[in-house]
């Protein structure tokens, strides 16, 4: 019985998936455009790629992009995993904190095996999750959530509910809302930053 023909690899469809990760790719989207291991060390040897971490390319010739350690991190800790906490807020620049490490919410059975990354681990809902820069992030109202019940300090979390309100990611009716259905420092704090109207 003769082996089954191995497909030629698709340079334009791996250029197509990096490109919308700031250049990067993980191993397992390049053997999907068709590339081995081997092939993939060839062309790091000669080149036209660059290893930057277990499971993760970059196109040498791309330009540097913003957010390229988020794209890194999230290809190196799989597909599941949803940029979070401190990492989220700075996405959505809503602090002028720059995080002390990359922060990635991960579910329960994936692995923690990743050194300089902070993993959360978290079952999140479809609603909780959405897409910034072309990458997995919680949602302002999960994230607003996240920074608040970790024992942030306050001050950090007033001027991203502040910055939130602000710039329209979030109205007060739906934030207050939001924070009436839970318990915790988050649901406090809402409370006292936007108080209810009582009816005279």
């Amino acid at each position: 019985m003769h082996s089954r023909p191995q497909s030629a690899p698709q340079h334009d469809a791996l250029y197509r998936t990096a490109e919308a990760q700031a250049g990067y790719f993980a191993t397992r989207q390049a053997a999907i455009a068709g590339f081995t291991r081997p092939l993939l060390a060839h062309h790091a040897r000669n080149g036209q790629f660059q290893r930057v971490r277990h499971g993760v390319y970059r196109l040498t010739r791309f330009p540097d992009m913003p957010h390229a350690d988020l794209f890194i991190a999230h290809l190196e800790v799989g597909p599941r995993s949803v940029v979070s906490h401190e990492s989220a807020l700075a996405l959505y620049e809503l602090t002028d904190v720059l995080p002390s490490a990359i922060h990635l919410t991960v579910p329960r059975t994936s692995s923690r095996r990743h050194s300089g990354l902070r993993l959360h681990t978290r079952r999140l809902n479809p609603d909780e999750v959405t897409q910034r820069h072309g990458l997995p992030v919680t949602t302002v109202l999960r994230t607003l959530t996240d920074i608040a019940s970790g024992h942030r300090p306050n001050e950090l979390v007033r001027q991203a509910v502040h910055e939130a309100l602000q710039r329209g990611l979030v109205t007060r009716s739906v934030l207050s809302a939001y924070a009436a259905k839970r318990r915790g420092a988050f649901a406090r704090l809402i409370a006292e930053m936007l108080p209810t109207k009582k009816v005279s």
